[in-house]
C-alpha cells in the first residue's frame, strides 16, 4: 500500500505521522487512540482532540465525540522531546534544482531522531531552503563531519540511490588516529562486520569478509597519524571499527574500541573523522561530479602526543 498523501504540511521541517483505522468495535476515535497508544495518558489524547491536533484525510479535525470509521486514516504531529541544540553550522557547497551538497559539522545528525527531531541536518535544510522534499541520499554518522548529498526533487532520488547501491560513488575520508610503527602502509583491511546483540555498535567477527577499507598515511606526529581512508564497502561504522580493530582507534571515538557513556551536551571532543571527498557521474546530467569538505581535523594536544 502506497503512503497516503498528507492533508497537513510539514511542521518545522518534520512530516506529519498517520495511522490507518483497522476494523474494530471502538465507538469513538478517541477510544481507538487510547487503546492504540497506551503509553500516552488518556487526558493528553483528549486534549489533542479538543485542540484540533488530529485530523482526517481532508484535514478536518476530529473531535472528542467523533465516531470511529474503519478504513479511514488519521493524521497528527508527533510530540517532540526536549530538543538538544547543536552549536555548529552546516555549509552548502553546491546547489542546483535537483542536487544539494552540504559540508556537515560534527555532532549534527543527518535525519530526525530522538532529541534531534528538530536539530538535524535534513530538517535544517528543509527550513533554510523552504523545501520539504529535501532528502538525504546516503548515511553519515552524527559524530562524523564532511560532505553529504541531498536530493531536492523526489522524482530523481532513485537515480542517485542506484549509484550508491551499485558502488559507483567514490568516497574518501580522513582521520586522526593512533599510529602503529609495525603496520606497513598503504594497507587494505578486510574483515567481517556484524551487529552486536547487546549494543547498537558493530563488531569484527570470524568469517568471510564483507568489508574493505584502503588506508594511507598522510602524516605522522609521535603516537598519532593523519590517515586517508577509502571504504570499498559501506558497512555501519566501518571505518571506526576497522581502525579500532587494528589498534589505532580514531581520536575521541566514544564507541570503538569501547562503548563510553553518552556525551550529551559535551561538544568539546569531536570524533576526528571527516568525509573529505565524494566523486560520481551525475545520473541526471551525465556530468562528472567531485566535491570536497572545507573542514579540518584537529591533532591531539601536545600533552597527549608525548
Amino acid at each position: 500500500m502506497a503512503k497516503p498523501i498528507a492533508p497537513i504540511p510539514h511542521k518545522d521541517g518534520i512530516a506529519p505521522s498517520f495511522v490507518g483505522l483497522p476494523q474494530g468495535d471502538w465507538p469513538l476515535v478517541q477510544d481507538f487512540l487510547i487503546a492504540r497508544f497506551p503509553h500516552v495518558a488518556a487526558d493528553d489524547i483528549r486534549g489533542r482532540l479538543l485542540r484540533g491536533e488530529v485530523v482526517d484525510e481532508t484535514g478536518t479535525p476530529y473531535r472528542v465525540d467523533s465516531p470511529y470509521r474503519a478504513g479511514t486514516v488519521l493524521w497528527y504531529y508527533r510530540p517532540q522531546p526536549e530538543p538538544l541544540t547543536v552549536p555548529f553550522t552546516e555549509t552548502i557547497l553546491y546547489q542546483d534544482d535537483i542536487l544539494l551538497v552540504v559540508d556537515k559539522p560534527h555532532f549534527l545528525p543527518v535525519t530526525p531522531v530522538g532529541r534531534y527531531a528538530l536539530e538535524n541536518l535534513q530538517t535544517r535544510l528543509r527550513q533554510r531552503l523552504d523545501n520539504p522534499d529535501i532528502t538525504t541520499l546516503h548515511r553519515l554518522d552524527k559524530e562524523t563531519a564532511g560532505v553529504i548529498l541531498f536530493c531536492q526533487q523526489p522524482a530523481h532520488r532513485h537515480a542517485y540511490h542506484a549509484l550508491f547501491e551499485s558502488r559507483q560513488v567514490q568516497k574518501t575520508y580522513e582521520a586522526i588516529a593512533g599510529f602503529r610503527r609495525d603496520l606497513v602502509l598503504p594497507y587494505v583491511h578486510h574483515s567481517r562486520i556484524e551487529n552486536r546483540d547487546d549494543a547498537f555498535t558493530v563488531q569484527e567477527v570470524a568469517g568471510a569478509p564483507n568489508s574493505e577499507t584502503a588506508i594511507e598515511l598522510i602524516e605522522q606526529r609521535g603516537e598519532y597519524a593523519h590517515y586517508r581512508l577509502a571504504p570499498h564497502t559501506g558497512r555501519k561504522h566501518q571505518l571506526r571499527v576497522h581502525l579500532a580493530g587494528l589498534g589505532i582507534p580514531i581520536v575521541n571515538d566514544a564507541w570503538y574500541p569501547e562503548l563510553m557513556p553518552d556525551k550529551g551536551n559535551d561538544f568539546s571532543s569531536p570524533l576526528q573523522l571527516l568525509a573529505r571527498t565524494i566523486e560520481f557521474i551525475d545520473p541526471v546530467t551525465g556530468e562528472a561530479r567531485q566535491f570536497s569538505s572545507q573542514r579540518t581535523l584537529v591533532w591531539p594536544a601536545p600533552s597527549m602526543m608525548s
